[in-house]
């Protein structure tokens, strides 16, 4: 094999087998918001423990304003559960310290990173969201009437 065609092998599974970018507040917060839904959705449905009894459920967006609030408000809630036994648990160890991570990287590490796009408390409740309208999309809207 050529010494050139050697290096370029070399350097192709050097680029492969590493990440190109590492990843981003954006991102990470992104990513640990969907695991943290995920396992909500995993100690809600786990039928042998009575764990998820105090849980609310919440749909995570971390372009809503009030994500950090209810988010301490669940952390708190996890924190303080009434069982010994559920505290303990290692999906609910693995909750507090993932709600823990996120509310450290939004209020700490990317903070004035992100940016909100809507204060809707309601639909972290819920998961649905009220329509945002831009204001030319608002002033078109009041135009037709």
């Amino acid at each position: 094999m050529k010494p050139g065609l050697a290096s370029l092998v070399c350097f192709l599974a050097f680029v492969r087998l590493s990440d190109c970018a590492p990843p981003t507040c954006y991102s990470r917060a992104l990513g640990l918001s969907a695991e943290i839904m995920s396992l909500l959705d995993k100690i809600h449905t786990y039928h042998r423990t009575t764990c998820a009894d105090i849980l609310p459920t919440i749909f995570l967006d971390v372009h809503n304003s009030c994500v950090t609030t209810k988010l301490r408000d669940i952390l708190y809630v996890v924190l303080n559960h009434p069982n010994q036994y559920c505290r303990e648990r290692p999906r609910m160890l693995l909750l507090k310290r993932k709600m823990q991570n996120l509310y450290t990287i939004i209020n700490k590490i990317c903070y004035r990173d992100l940016v909100f796009f809507t204060d809707d408390c309601e639909a972290i409740d819920t998961g649905h969201a009220r329509p945002h309208y831009a204001e030319d999309r608002l002033q078109l809207l009041q135009e037709e009437r």
